[in-house]
């Protein structure tokens, strides 16, 4: 009872976040750095989504040994096969398969009456138990069902089978102190509550996701379903990184302990802010630059005569480190490589290796120093495969003079074949995408532009995501570079590349929890 299971959803509820879809071996990536944390369940995806979602969760199930690895599906037995056909490979596998509950969900979306979406739930928990004894449900808008409904229909799942019970707030409408009244009441009244896992899965719809989740625990809840970086639909969802400081700084007001190795808090935060395109603004909590930061000369005085006097946690618990430099272009290639294995990054070959190497060099000579994040930003900037890369640019000029419109010329590998194209703009990086859209002509619609400094200095690395939408898709590209209209020519092809995939994905409300 005195342990809290840390159920991450970043690679399924976050992934829903606009433009934040992530290849598969993005998953890998961000599903090892996960295990390293000592995360308890990985929800890898929702295998119906698409065969790409499918193969994702097959390749997580496969990499991971230590956590357990999820699927989502839906209540309806095609959905279940699939995901116990994906978590197949997993050492340790679950199923968390979902229904709604609420009034509105059951009559405007589901078109069934309370008693159809009972008798369903509890063959879902059938259908899932074929694959695995460890099977969630999820009352879909918990925060808005009829307690009697919670508990008719937590009972029966029970009775089926299901080892634990999630009761989210899908739309983030609870508060905490209703919420975890519901919590205690339905623990006190369902028929063996004893015997399973409460959970609780939060969205941040009114900024309550976190506060909302430790209530819930305070209540009796032993399971919260969080993202790194609070990573998800809307809002987004419960902060991982702040339920688990919370709970490990306030050990005296929670009676729970996690199994999380806090230290790898801010290498997950980072990764998944490099893969997604989502930068972390500088005043979040754990995670933030500025989260450690101290400005008013009042605070610096009392740190430097006492830490705890501003400070709450240390820095280094987290994850940050103040010797973030760590190579130079003297540096050897095991040198490259430890550091890389230091970061979690694993590269799939030799091969891979090499050539990550050889662009570590050509970097070296243009920075002189090497952090970091200059690793991370040189990994994520490789990640398409070259058979994703229908478009690589071979060649950019851009001209840019005071009084003069700016203009730019390309060339482009395209499926292979070489394409030249120019073009003017309001600016350099203007300029440039219109060339490249002279080549493409891909009628995508340009929904973010951002540019972000990787690290200090004027010879930092750019780092720039561009979010791109066409017929409904949304997807962001990133790309990183000294010469910020190279890193932006980058992020474009990135996102162009992906527009071209064929991955298409399940309509994202569709796996909403």
């Amino acid at each position: 009872m005195n342990r809290l299971i840390i159920f991450d959803t970043t690679l399924r509820d976050g992934e829903q976040s606009p433009g934040a879809s992530m290849t598969r071996e993005e998953k890998i990536r961000v599903a090892r750095q996960l295990e390293k944390m000592r995360v308890d369940v990985i929800e890898a995806g929702f295998a119906a989504a698409s065969p790409g979602d499918f193969e994702a969760i097959s390749a997580v199930a496969k990499a991971i040994r230590e956590s357990t690895v999820c699927s989502l599906a839906r209540a309806n037995e095609q959905d279940i096969e699939r995901a116990g056909e994906a978590i197949l490979p997993a050492e340790k596998k679950r199923i968390h398969t979902f229904i709604a509950t609420s009034p509105i969900h059951m009559e405007k979306k589901l078109c069934m009456t309370p008693d159809q979406v009972l008798a369903q739930a509890v063959k879902a928990i059938g259908w899932a138990r074929r694959h695995t004894d460890d099977v969630e449900f999820s009352a879909e808008d918990a925060g808005r069902s009829d307690l009697d409904f919670l508990c008719r229909i937590f009972e029966a799942v029970i009775k089926a089978g299901a080892t634990t019970l999630n009761v989210p707030d899908t739309v983030g409408y609870t508060l905490p102190q209703p919420f975890a009244e519901t919590l205690r009441r339905l623990i006190e009244r369902v028929p063996n509550a004893d015997k399973v896992i409460w959970s609780v899965h939060c969205h941040n719809d009114l900024g309550l996701a976190v506060a909302n989740s430790l209530a819930a625990v305070l209540a009796g809840a032993r399971q919260v379903e969080c993202t790194i970086n609070g990573l998800g639909e809307r809002a987004g969802n419960a902060s991982l990184e702040e339920v688990v400081m919370a709970v490990k700084t306030r050990a005296d007001i929670f009676p729970v302990k996690t199994h999380v190795d806090a230290t790898q808090i801010v290498p997950a935060s980072k990764l998944v802010s490099q893969i997604t395109g989502y930068p972390v603004q500088p005043n979040k909590a754990i995670v933030g630059a500025n989260a450690f930061a101290h400005e008013a000369g009042i605070h610096q005085d009392g740190v430097l005569k006492h830490r705890e006097t501003y400070e709450i946690m240390r820095a280094e618990d987290v994850g940050w480190s103040h010797n973030k430099l760590v190579l130079g272009k003297h540096s050897g290639r095991n040198a490259f490589k430890s550091r890389l294995a230091e970061l979690g990054i694993e590269l799939p070959s030799e091969e891979a290796l090499n050539a990550a190497f050889s662009r570590f060099k050509a970097l070296a000579d243009k920075k002189h120093e090497i952090f970091d994040e200059d690793l991370q930003a040189l990994i994520s900037d490789e990640a398409l495969t070259p058979a994703a890369e229908h478009y690589r640019l071979d060649y950019s000029r851009v001209f840019s003079e005071t009084g003069e419109t700016p203009r730019a010329q390309v060339i482009l590998s395209v499926g292979g074949e070489e394409q030249k194209a120019e073009a003017e703009g309001s600016g350099p990086v203007d300029a440039a995408f219109k060339a490249i859209e002279h080549i493409a002509r891909s009628a995508a619609q340009l929904l973010l532009y951002s540019v972000n400094a990787i690290t200090t200095g004027t010879d930092a690395q750019g780092e720039v995501t561009v979010r791109l939408s066409r017929d409904g898709r949304i997807v962001n590209g990133q790309g990183a570079d000294t010469d910020i209209v190279i890193a932006s020519v980058k992020a474009y092809l990135n996102a162009l590349n992906k527009l071209h995939s064929s991955e298409d994905k399940l309509d994202p409300q569709k796996g909403s929890v």
